[in-house]
Formats: C-alpha cells, sequence, structure tokens
C-alpha cells in the first residue's frame, strides 16, 4: 500500500463510522438524508450495503420522500446499487409493505426471485403480509411451499406469516394447522391465532386460546387482552369477561390505558354498567373514547338520566365531545324527552358535522322527532347534506310516531323515486304510521309488497306489526290467525301487541288465552299477571283473581311502577305514582286539587274502569288522581310561562282516565300537552288530541 493511499483509507474509515453514528441518531428531515445520501456518492461509498441499507430504510419514513414510491426516492436509491443482496431486497419489500404498497411489494418480490435470489426469514413475513391483503392465495399457497422446501418451516416468525396469511384469507383451519406445527409458539403466535377466530366471528374458540395460552405459562401483552376481551364483547360472553378482568388486575394491567378502555367496553356492550363505572373510576387517565363508551353504555342500556350526568361530568373536565359521545348523549336525550338539554349539548358540534355526517344528523332528528319537535326534525333533515337510509326512515318514523300519517307515506313516495331501496326498517315505519291511523288496508299492501316488491322477507317485528294494527282496528281472530300462521315462534311482544287489542276491545276470552302464553313466555314479567287478574275482575272471577295475586306474592313478583320525565331549564324532574319526594311536592300536589275543581266543574267524572284494564300502566289503582303524567303536567304548569308547551315522556302507555284528563287540562289552562307514552306521541291542545283517541 502506498503512503497516500493510507491516509485515504483511513479518512473513508472515519468518514463511514461518521454516516454510521449520524444514521443511528436518527434524521430530523428528507432533506437532511438527501445530504447523507450525497455524502455516500461523493465518497464513494453508495455501494455498501452497511450504509445503503440504512439509508433505503429512512427514506420510508419520511412521507415527502416516499410520497410515490413507484418512481419516488426509495426506488431511485434502490436502482442506485449495481448488485443488491438479500439484505437491501428486503429494505425494499419491507418497507414497501410498512407503506401499504402490497402490489409493488408483491412485483419487487417477484423481481427478486427472478434475480435468482432466495428469501430468507427476513423477507418471508413480509411477503405474507402483503399475500394476505391482496388477498392473492395462489402467491401465497406457493410462497408456503417455498417455505417447506427451505425448511423454514420450524421458523417462528414465518410460521406466524403463515398463520396471519391463512386467518386474512378466510382458511382458519388451515391457520391452525400451521399454529399447531409451530414448535415454540410465542404470545405473537397465540394473539394471531385468536385474532383469527375473533375476526370469523369464532369467539368462544378465541376465548378457549386465551385459556390455553395461560396454561402454557405464557404472559399476554396488552394486544393480546385488548383482541380477548373484544371477543367476550361480541358474544356478551360477560363470565369470562370478569374471569379475564380478574387477571388483568392480579397481573397489573389494570392500568393500562388500552386493556382498561377494552374491559369498559366489554362491561357496558354486556349491560353490566355498575361493572362499567368502577373500571371508569379507577382509569388513571381518560381520553374522549371511555367517556363515549359511559354515555352510549348508559343511553342504550335504559339510563338515559345517568348518560346526561356523565355528559355534564366530561363537560366540567373540560373534553370536547365527538361523534360517537353526541350520538349517545342524543339517545338519552330523546329516551327523556330533554329537549332543551339535546339542543344546549349539540351546539358543542360545528352544525355543519350534523349536516354532513348522516350518524349525526340522524340522532338528531330522532331527539327531535322523539322529544315532539317534529317541525325542527323536518327542517333539519330537509337542511342535511348527506342522507342515507336510515337518516330517511328516521324522518319517516316521527312523522308516523307524530300523527303526520300522509307526509309520512309522502315521504316514501320521495325514497322510491330518488332510487334508494327500502329496507325492512323503512317498512316498519310505514306500518307503525298505519296502526297509529288505524288504516288497515293501506298496512296489509304494504305488509304483502315486502316480499312481493322490495323482496323483503317479514322479520318477526314486523308480523308484530301487522298484529298490532289488526288488534286495534278489531279484528282480533285475524291477528290471531296471522300469529298461528307465522313461519317462526312468536314471541312475547307479538302475543303483547295481541293483548293491548283484547284490551282496546273488551275481549277476555281471547285476552285470557293471550296471557296465559305470555306468562309461559315471561314467568317474571309483573305485568302479565297484573292484566291477567284485573281481567278475572272485570269478569267477576274473584277468587282467580286473588289467586293470581296470590301467586305474584308468593313468587316475589313485583309490579314496574310507572313513572315519567319532565325537563324544566335543562332538568330532567322525575315523578312516580304517588310521588312525594320532589321538593316542590306540596306545590304540585296543590295545583291537582286546583285542577281537579276545575275539572269536575267542567263535567269530568275520574273513569274507574280503566283501572280494571290498565293497572299494569301505574301502582296504585286508587289513586288515579296522582298517576305519574299528572304529577309531572302538574309540575310543568307551575314551573313554565304560559307559552311554553309541557313535554312529557311515561315509561308505560297512558291511562284512559288520564287521555281524558289530560284533553280537558289542555283546554282549561289553554296550555299545549304533549306526552310521549311507550307508544306514540298525544298532543294535546284545546281539548283535543292528536290520537284522536286511537291508541
Amino acid at each position: 500500500m502506498s503512503v497516500a493511499a493510507a491516509p485515504a483509507s483511513a479518512s473513508l474509515r472515519r468518514k463511514r463510522s461518521e454516516i454510521k453514528a449520524l444514521l443511528l441518531r436518527g434524521l430530523a428531515s428528507s432533506h437532511q438524508l438527501k445530504q447523507v445520501h450525497a455524502s455516500l456518492l461523493r465518497h464513494g461509498l453508495d455501494q455498501d450495503p452497511s450504509l445503503l441499507g440504512p439509508v433505503l430504510r429512512r427514506a420510508f419514513e419520511f412521507p415527502d420522500a416516499a410520497a410515490a414510491a413507484t418512481a419516488g426516492y426509495p426506488r431511485l436509491l434502490f436502482r442506485q446499487a449495481r448488485r443488491p443482496g438479500v439484505y437491501l431486497w428486503n429494505v425494499m419489500i419491507r418497507g414497501l409493505v410498512s407503506s401499504d404498497r402490497f402490489g409493488e411489494a408483491v412485483g419487487f418480490y417477484r423481481s427478486m426471485r427472478r434475480d435468482g435470489l432466495l428469501p430468507d426469514y427476513f423477507t418471508l413475513p413480509f411477503v405474507l403480509k402483503a399475500c394476505a391483503r391482496l388477498s392473492d392465495f395462489e402467491l401465497g399457497r406457493r410462497t408456503h411451499a417455498l417455505v417447506v422446501k427451505m425448511g423454514l418451516d420450524c421458523d417462528v416468525y414465518v410460521q406466524t406469516g403463515l398463520l396471519c396469511f391463512y386467518t386474512k384469507c378466510g382458511y382458519v383451519e388451515d391457520a391452525y394447522k400451521v399454529f399447531d406445527d409451530i414448535p415454540d409458539k410465542n404470545v405473537v403466535s397465540w394473539t394471531a391465532m385468536i385474532t383469527g377466530y375473533i375476526e370469523f366471528e369464532r369467539f368462544g374458540e378465541a376465548v378457549d386460546m386465551f385459556r390455553r395460552m395461560l396454561e402454557m405459562g405464557l404472559r399476554p401483552d396488552c394486544v393480546t387482552l385488548v383482541k380477548v376481551v373484544s371477543a367476550c364483547s361480541r358474544v356478551g360472553d360477560v363470565r369470562s369477561g370478569e374471569w379475564i378482568h380478574r387477571y388483568v388486575t392480579s397481573s397489573g394491567m389494570e392500568k393500562n390505558v388500552f386493556v382498561a378502555t377494552s374491559l369498559l367496553d366489554m362491561y357496558a356492550k354486556c349491560g353490566n354498567m355498575e361493572k362499567a363505572r368502577y373500571v371508569f373510576d379507577t382509569m388513571p387517565e381518560k381520553d374522549v373514547v371511555p367517556w363515549s363508551i359511559m354515555v352510549q353504555g348508559y343511553a342504550s342500556h335504559g339510563l338515559p338520566r345517568e348518560a346526561l350526568n356523565i355528559f355534564s361530568q366530561m363537560q366540567r373536565e373540560n373534553l370536547r365531545p365527538d361523534c360517537y359521545v353526541m350520538v349517545g348523549l342524543l339517545n338519552a336525550c330523546a329516551q327523556l324527552g330533554a329537549l332543551e338539554f339535546g339542543c344546549s349539548a349539540s351546539n358543542l358540534i360545528d352544525r355543519n358535522e350534523f349536516l354532513d355526517n348522516p350518524i349525526l344528523g340522524t340522532a338528531l332528528i330522532d331527539m327531535f322527532a322523539k322529544c315532539g319537535n317534529m317541525a325542527r326534525a323536518w327542517g333539519f333533515f330537509r337542511e342535511m347534506r348527506e342522507k342515507d337510509g336510515v337518516a330517511w326512515n328516521a324522518a319517516m318514523t316521527g312523522l308516523a310516531m307524530n300523527g303526520h300519517v300522509k307526509p309520512a307515506f309522502g315521504l316514501f313516495g320521495q325514497v322510491e323515486k330518488l332510487g334508494v331501496r327500502p329496507d325492512g326498517n323503512m317498512i316498519m315505519g310505514l306500518l307503525c304510521a298505519c296502526t297509529h291511523a288505524g288504516l288497515v288496508n293501506e298496512g296489509q299492501q304494504y305488509f304483502k309488497s315486502m316480499a312481493k316488491v322490495f323482496s323483503l322477507p317479514p322479520t318477526i317485528e314486523h308480523y308484530g306489526c301487522m298484529v298490532d294494527l289488526l288488534g286495534r282496528a278489531g279484528h282480533l281472530e285475524e291477528a290471531h290467525n296471522l300469529i298461528k300462521d307465522m313461519p317462526m315462534e312468536p314471541n312475547s311482544i307479538v302475543w303483547g301487541t295481541l293483548l293491548g287489542g283484547c284490551r282496546l276491545h273488551r275481549d277476555t276470552k281471547l285476552a285470557e288465552h293471550v296471557l296465559k302464553k305470555l306468562i309461559e313466555l315471561e314467568p317474571w314479567n309483573s305485568g302479565n299477571y297484573v292484566l291477567l287478574s284485573n281481567i278475572y275482575s272485570a269478569s267477576h272471577r274473584w277468587d282467580d283473581a286473588a289467586d293470581i295475586r296470590s301467586r305474584m306474592n308468593n313468587q316475589g313478583i313485583q309490579k314496574v311502577p310507572g313513572c315519567s320525565w319532565i325537563e324544566v331549564d335543562g332538568i330532567v324532574h322525575e315523578f312516580l305514582v304517588g310521588d312525594e319526594s320532589h321538593p316542590m311536592s306540596k306545590e304540585i300536589y296543590a295545583k291537582l286539587e286546583e285542577l281537579a275543581n276545575e275539572l269536575k266543574a267542567a263535567g269530568y267524572v275520574p273513569t274507574t274502569e280503566f283501572v280494571l284494564f290498565d293497572i299494569e300502566e301505574e301502582e296504585k289503582e286508587h289513586i288515579l288522581s296522582w298517576h305519574s303524567e299528572k304529577l309531572a303536567v302538574a309540575f310543568g304548569l307551575i314551573s313554565t310561562g304560559p307559552n311554553v308547551v309541557i313535554r312529557v315522556v311515561k315509561n308505560l302507555r297512558v291511562c284512559g282516565d288520564c287521555h281524558q284528563a289530560l284533553k280537558l287540562i289542555s283546554k282549561i289552562t289553554r296550555r299545549e300537552i304533549i306526552v310521549r307514552d311507550n307508544n306514540r306521541f298525544h298532543c294535546f291542545i284545546d281539548g283535543f288530541c292528536s290520537c284522536r283517541d286511537y291508541w
């Protein structure tokens, strides 16, 4: 070696070391990356794989450098290598797969094979991932054969890649065979198999696989736990979920935000809101997702007041609600009739989000409609820029529920003209409209058109709606025959709708038969026993009535009390029958006494016959004047101005006596009173009701 060559060689070694150190420290931008590349070219180091490889890998980390890999910077770097080895091919394939350019990754793999190079255990997992994402089963199968041929079928990473490939392509049994052949399974392998079962809705097997994993002495990571908890929530397996929760606590992973959130979601979806609240309260950090789960969980499981409370707590934490929080909140407001609260909360999100997001927009329409403000619901529906079938159905159902039957039919006509394919929910909305208006012929036509015109097989809900329509119209025998001819077994809801018709038309013989069916299906439902007892009483079968009451007491069956809600100044007030717990209870009962005197002067006589048939709608039959909706209306009268609409929501059907009384109260007080019971809206104005006494 010449004397001059030695310093040059030393200089190159020094430069190589400097570049390696810089690459190890990391690069701040693509501009800095290109400076390093220029340095490689200037010093003749551009063919050194130990330097070119890291530069190529870094090129995929900067979006501006890798924006167009087909003719972009990473490909340029790779092409400069005169004889790229397997290492550089691996870097390129891995970079393309990590950038979701799966087709190009497969193209590079084919080029590598054409160049006579064999892949190694670094290449194959990324090629298999690309095959899975492209659903290229043929190439994946050939790759599997190559794995066996090269003797790489014992490598855990390659085998895990094969396992993921087969599950993604839908071959779960083949995936399990690969899994079973892995000699030393790690957490990633087990998680991949669990994920495969979950993706194909084999949730029980996913949970069983997790149990086996623990029995093998492996410690799952947070990814595994999140996956298996999601399997429990999907299948509603709260017992397994609780077992996993105990494991999480014992292993010290309960503070992991992802694991805690998955447990919270599992409990909420399984309806165990008490456990969900415990997990929520013990979470050390909470972003908007846990709050969203709680709001939606409370709203979807019949706890709307708790949903409003947790939302208010979220506001105190200065967290901005997202789309999912708002959907849950509006659902809760719809249940309570909390129009003012819902409107105030919806102002926290830009109006354009409601107009452009069909899910948000539909929730707002539903809230307005169920709070009795159909004018605002309709106005907003017309403004929406993006409408899907659910939005159209919400508008149709809202119109029907509020007694606007003809506009609901007209809206359905628009749906057909616009080419929106009607679904089962739309037909359900039309059938409900027919039920509220007593339009038997129209309802039968829509029901028949489901299969003949729209190729939609009627579900048990559609049959139930038809039974309700026929029963309310007095066609009890026809309704009963329809139940007998149903292609599926009738459930308690179907029998319950027939019972409504029996009650309305005083058919005690058929009602007795129906109630016995209901008691067989729902032995725990107090309302069925109470109704049967009252039907016996109405027929003067006192011994039979007493026997039913005795059975209820012996079995510890308690009746669900009637409950009504009214919102005043953004606060929801709750009333039970005979309730004296309200701070203004004295003033409320004084107002009721005042109204009673005015009603008596107007010729009102309490219709106690409704006590016999409607006892399941209230708790104590001897205090008709203290029914929960009357208490709520009285509170509304003394707490709001003369021009404010009184809006009340009740959890049960409004009894006949209250219906008659509220018509007169609206006339005496000159106030508009809107009551939503568990069936429909009643808009009382000047002595008349929007239901025309048909409910």
